[in-house]
């Protein structure tokens, strides 16, 4: 996201402003809330204090939070929730073209926790049970934390999703969610052309669910790490415990279903049991591109089980650490172009190609695969066609590439490996192989 779309400056706003009215008039700044004019109490919103919000933490905060949403529908379109800690003990709906807006003028952090913050009590137990927030088509939540004081590690409890989009263009910006079950749900509802940007947090279960889209979804700058809610000042205080060893055995980071056209920028995961899943979860396989995006430390980088024939997924300018997957049902090519892959103490291969579709990999490097010392390659591949090219094997006399049974096709050209005989062939498959040096 460029400056100039994230930034709105106090002294432009200000000049603007005169030149619209013929006049220059003082300005009163409310800290943070000066950033940007749509976190001010003024015309076109309304304030969610003057229908009874209160804010203190204890009182049940829901109804008069819904009651102020449904008068922006008229006197809106912006709901201004002023800084405060919000109980929550039921759900909201954003209706249609209304802005749910809290008072951080950018993105909140859970270690610094002023703004507008939703404490959610309600939906304990029930993972599917009413989103804590459901936007409707055009619909926007902005700028607060959403925390579950209730959440513990050592029982973890499941949770309704914190935030659904149901229909088009809804907007999810500028949030932190420190411990959510399931954070962003684009999936179980029809959706288009959702955008989600600028959202941190630690997911329990699942991080954002893609599903049912139909036009292309944008998912920006979406960082997710147990920190939000390890460091937070929010109370009561993160409980201890691994939670590492939980989020390897629990978390998928991006689950990815039926969309056309996803695009996926500048997003992260760590820790989590799979990165980034695709699959068929009932409405039919998708495809997306990811740039700038990353799993880091975790079983399972990225796991293709089914995407879209004639589209499959691309990732580009990414790094992981550590295994992709392409499992036998998946049809649509992947590919990964310019990526970064590094092993953990657990890594054997790092590429395992199993899919009938073709995999293609341009200019990445690989190190620390094999990590026991089992002759594990970096790259096994059964699947139906593999093309290499421009890669760099970094490991010093370790196999780099084994071909088996099931392979069609072959191409493995221009390459750098260290060590002889990088490249064991089994498949009796068509295979090309030229160009590469051993040094």
């Amino acid at each position: 996201m460029t400056e100039k779309s994230s930034h709105f400056s106090r002294r432009r706003f200000v000049e603007r402003s005169a030149l619209a009215f013929g006049l220059l008039g003082s300005t009163k700044v409310y800290g943070a809330e000066a950033e940007s004019p749509v976190n001010a109490p003024g015309r076109n919103q309304v304030d969610a204090r003057q229908y009874g919000a209160q804010g203190n933490s204890n009182t049940d905060d829901t109804k008069a939070l819904q009651a102020a949403l449904d008068a922006a529908t008229t006197k809106g379109p912006v709901c201004y929730v002023p800084a405060g800690l919000y109980r929550l003990d039921g759900a909201l709906t954003v209706p249609p073209g209304v802005t749910l807006c809290g008072a951080s003028g950018g993105v909140p952090h859970s270690e610094h926790p002023v703004g507008t913050v939703l404490l959610v009590f309600g939906g304990r137990g029930q993972p599917e049970g009413e989103p804590l927030i459901t936007l409707k088509p055009n619909a926007v939540v902005r700028n607060l934390t959403i925390h579950y004081p209730e959440q513990t590690l050592s029982a973890v409890t499941p949770y309704p999703w914190s935030i659904r989009a149901d229909g088009e263009l809804c907007q999810i910006l500028d949030v932190i969610l420190t411990n959510p079950y399931q954070a962003i749900d684009l999936g179980t509802k029809w959706n288009e052309l959702h955008l989600v940007r600028n959202v941190f947090g630690c997911p329990l279960k699942i991080g954002v669910y893609i599903d049912q889209c139909t036009d292309i979804g944008r998912v920006e700058n979406v960082h997710f790490n147990p920190n939000f809610w390890t460091r937070s000042a929010l109370r009561p205080a993160f409980p201890g415990g691994d939670i590492k060893a939980y989020l390897e055995k629990n978390l998928v980071g991006f689950k990815i279903g039926k969309t056309d056209w996803e695009f996926i920028s500048n997003s992260f995961v760590i820790f989590p049991r799979i990165g980034f899943h695709f699959d068929d979860f009932g409405h039919g396989p998708g495809n997306a591109v990811i740039t700038q995006s990353g799993s880091d430390i975790c079983p399972l980088a990225v796991r293709v089980d089914r995407t879209q024939d004639h589209a499959g997924v691309q990732f580009a300018n990414a790094q992981f650490m550590s295994t992709v997957e392409i499992g036998p049902q998946n049809r649509g090519p992947v590919k990964f172009t310019n990526c970064g892959f590094w092993g953990t103490e657990l890594t054997a291969e790092q590429i395992r190609h199993r899919g009938a579709s073709s995999l293609v990999l341009t200019a990445c490097h690989f190190t620390g695969w094999d990590h026991a010392g089992q002759r594990a390659p970096c790259i096994r591949a059964s699947g139906r066609h593999l093309i290499v090219s421009g890669c760099e094997f970094m490991d010093e006399g370790k196999r780099a590439i084994l071909l088996e049974q099931g392979l069609k096709a072959a191409t493995i050209l221009g390459c750098t490996f260290r060590g002889q005989n990088p490249i064991e062939n089994q498949s009796g498959a068509e295979v090309k192989i030229g160009l590469n040096t051993n040094a």
